[in-house]
């Protein structure tokens, strides 16, 4: 979490924070299921796109920190609340140049309020297109009727949406989609793929700046 720094607000979640708050865009980005706000993945976003002077605010959801607090695993919160904690800190930084989004389930949820709360765009990173095994149709229905700018960050084997999976979506036309080369759900290749984690990992990130200074 190296330059991160926390502000904390009784009405809010601990807020994890890269860059300054004198740049013009924010970037909120929400963890996945099941690792919490400073995982690997997580600080390499922060880090990288606060380096090209975007302002990166992380959060964690209840659920997740009870997990770090008490030490017990517990399952996500439900939808409502997710979606909640969201609006909260929408709400906190304005909707204004205001970019969501973030690993997995963190950008499905962002993707459920993004139009309702007029955000300058959307960013998922590994989308759940349906869960492991099981298609949810409800998942892509939504993403049909999107009008948030989009990007979609995607591994080409993700068991949650590959690339031919996901070709036989109808998506909005708001909806970029960025393949990352052998990726699963964490962008990871295989080893005789001859890419690597890092490779995609700033593939990723470079797309997720290109996409961001399109917006401004």
């Amino acid at each position: 979490m190296s330059g991160a720094w926390k502000i904390r607000n009784s009405d809010l979640p601990a807020l994890l924070i890269d860059g300054s708050k004198a740049w013009s865009i924010t970037i909120v980005l929400a963890h996945g299921a099941g690792a919490p706000m400073d995982s690997e993945f997580m600080n390499f976003f922060s880090q990288y796109l606060s380096s090209k002077r975007f302002r990166v605010v992380r959060f964690e959801f209840p659920y997740m920190s009870a997990r770090r607090n008490a030490q017990t695993k517990r399952p996500p919160d439900r939808p409502e609340i997710l979606q909640k904690v969201w609006r909260d800190v929408i709400s906190h930084f304005g909707p204004n140049d205001l970019i969501i989004g973030g690993k997995s389930m963190g950008g499905r949820i962002a993707s459920m309020v993004a139009d309702q709360t007029r955000v300058k765009g959307l960013i998922c990173l590994g989308f759940p297109f349906h869960s492991r095994g099981r298609l949810v149709k409800d998942r892509v229905i939504q993403l049909t009727e999107l009008s948030t700018p989009t990007l979609i960050c995607q591994g080409t084997r993700d068991r949650l949406g590959n690339v031919t999976e996901v070709a036989t979506y109808k998506l909005s036309s708001a909806i970029q989609l960025h393949w990352l080369k052998d990726g699963d759900h964490d962008f990871c290749p295989r080893k005789k793929s001859g890419f690597t984690k890092q490779s995609n990992w700033q593939e990723a990130a470079k797309a997720i700046e290109s996409f961001a200074y399109s917006l401004s």
